[in-house]
């Protein structure tokens, strides 16, 4: 999996730096902000390092959506 060394969410995914995690596969890692602005505020985020969206591919379209059903099921398990 390719990853960025000085990528903060590389680091994250990585375990460099700790963070509250809500869900990991082998693909996605979803954790809480540590700023956040709602009673729920997770960042689901590719394993893969992409650096911005302007640089991911047709390639990468099903782990970008698999990211959204992540998102989706993240709500509602932490919803009260």
């Amino acid at each position: 999996m390719k990853h960025d060394p000085n990528c903060i969410f590389c680091k994250i995914v990585r375990g460099e730096i700790p963070s509250k995690k809500f869900y990991e596969d082998d693909d996605i890692f979803a954790f809480a902000d540590i700023h956040p602005i709602a009673p729920l505020h997770a960042l689901v985020i590719p394993k893969k390092h992409i650096a911005t969206l302007s640089d991911a591919t047709m390639q990468d379209a099903a782990l970008l959506g698999k990211m959204l059903v992540v998102a989706g099921q993240i709500a509602r398990e932490n919803s009260s």
